[in-house]
């Protein structure tokens, strides 16, 4: 026995000493330190814009035809008085009458070029929480240091801190080696086909690409949010989840509710609802949730270094950790949301046809194929029917963040909000425009560098929605310095 606890003891004592040893040779691969580029803004002006912008109730809908196409034409012409240098300067383009897309030349055409996107519309108000907002959700007022309105985060403060630094830097006489395109959708909330898609089919039949880089919103500089590591962290998504929403029905026949049968066609669907909810997709941490720990583990403490440098060893305690947290399991696995559920008219009568949606986010590995027929197999049950009722697509590909359009990105970083900023990959377990642009260029990133506290990742299609004019004016110096580097990338 006493060799055996010997045993024992060594082999704990060696494996306590691999885990010691690889965490402390965990090197950085944060970007060096960068001389401090700082442009002077007119906030006020600036504020104002934007603000303006927010008062255009640019809202999708899930019905198509539900649109006040009026309130994006007014923006368009908001942004064309706003905006002088860039309407008389770039080439601009209205696709399906809605989406805008501007083109400046670059001075050397045969280099890939550059695509900059956000998008104008936004989410509705929910019914019944108007009340609920401490300044009216489209009235676009200025409080304090910080504009409130629906799209102030999403993502009208993409298009225009875009625009903002194109009209500025053509004021200074600036032109860009590399053609860049200025991409902004107007259904993004809603899939994104007839604006982003309808551009992408664009470029495809032009032949313009591949592109060196691009840019959509996505990440954001999160500031103390980021469990294990102090400051901000600016987190940049390089691949997407994949997305489709199924529609489950039952029918049969309906009656008096005085004579129900055992499971009325409401109780077959909950309970296949319930099968879902209860049988969740595996967890695993790879691809792009494990990328981000990679450049997140060297700025670590010695405690989160060692458990994140020994994922051979801990993986399994470190995934059902996530699995803990609403927002990091969504990380780790295929999500399973019911959303919608509609059956019955009367409180007397059964209904005849009940039907529920149920959406899902597809971690990579996973398909739109293999979603549909594991939600079969774990209903299994013939009387409910599913279907796809969704503009559904696979989870994107996956940009590498080593290359030299990431550390472009982290330098443009240091240059404009500091040396202390850290930079992570992140996979995005939402949606963007950026999807369609998924193998059309080895840099495909998400990212707005807006800072986002505690409370930003609730107002994004949330209620009281808003955005401080410090950090819209950190995202124009952003936008500014990134499209000068964009020189540098490599042809």
């Amino acid at each position: 026995m006493k060799r055996v606890a010997l045993a024992v003891v060594a082999v704990v004592g060696l494996l306590a000493a691999i885990v010691a040893v690889r965490a402390l040779s965990q090197e950085s691969l944060q970007p060096g330190d960068e001389e401090p580029v700082h442009l002077e803004l007119d906030t006020s002006a600036l504020a104002s814009r934007f603000a303006a912008a927010i008062t255009y109730r640019t809202i999708s809908n899930q019905d198509r035809s539900d649109i006040d196409r009026d309130a994006f034409l007014g923006l368009h012409d908001h942004f064309a008085v706003s905006y002088p240098l860039v309407h008389e300067q770039l080439a601009l383009e209205k696709v399906n009458e809605l989406s805008l897309l501007y083109t400046w030349q670059g001075s050397s055409p045969a280099l890939a070029p550059v695509l900059m996107m956000g998008h104008l519309d936004v989410v509705p108000v929910i019914p019944g929480t108007e009340d609920e907002w401490l300044q009216p959700p489209f009235a676009g007022v200025i409080e304090s240091g910080v504009i409130w309105g629906r799209g102030a985060l999403d993502d009208k403060s993409s298009v225009v801190t875009i625009l903002e630094a194109v009209e500025l830097l053509l004021a200074e006489g600036f032109q860009p080696e590399r053609t860049i395109y200025l991409a902004f959708g107007h259904d993004e909330e809603v899939g994104g086909p007839e604006g982003a898609g309808r551009i992408a089919e664009l470029f495809e039949e032009r032949g313009v690409g591949p592109f060196a880089f691009v840019l959509d919103e996505g990440g954001a500089i999160a500031d103390g949010l980021v469990p294990g590591v102090t400051g901000k962290v600016a987190i940049v998504g390089i691949a997407e989840k994949g997305f489709i929403s199924l529609e489950l029905e039952v029918e049969g026949d309906g009656g008096h509710s005085s004579t129900p049968p055992e499971h009325t066609n409401i109780g077959i669907l909950a309970a296949a609802i319930g099968k879902l909810e209860n049988h969740q997709f595996p967890a695993r941490l790879d691809g792009a949730s494990l990328e981000m720990f990679r450049y997140l583990t060297p700025e670590m403490p010695f405690v989160g270094r060692a458990v994140f440098a020994n994922l051979w060893l801990f993986k399994p305690i470190v995934v059902r950790l996530l699995l803990v947290d609403q927002m990091s399991a969504a990380m780790v696995r295929t999500t399973t949301a019911a959303t919608i559920f509609n059956g019955g008219v009367k409180d007397n009568v059964l209904p005849i046809d009940a039907t529920a949606v149920v959406n899902f986010r597809i971690l990579h590995g996973d398909t739109k194929t293999t979603v549909i027929e594991r939600v079969r197999q774990v209903i299994d049950d013939e009387r409910v029917q599913v279907r796809d009722i969704s503009t559904s697509h696979d989870p994107s590909a996956v940009s590498s963040p080593d290359g030299p359009a990431f550390a472009l990105l982290g330098k443009t970083l240091r240059q404009v909000v500091g040396n202390d900023v850290l930079i992570t990959p992140y996979l995005v377990v939402g949606g963007t425009d950026a999807k369609y642009y998924s193998g059309k260029s080895p840099a495909v990133f998400r990212f707005l560098p807006m800072v986002v506290g505690a409370d930003g990742l609730k107002l994004m299609h949330g209620t009281n929605e808003r955005a401080a004019i410090d950090s819209l004016a950190t995202a124009v110096r952003f936008m500014h310095q990134f499209i000068r580097n964009t020189g540098e990338l490599p042809e």
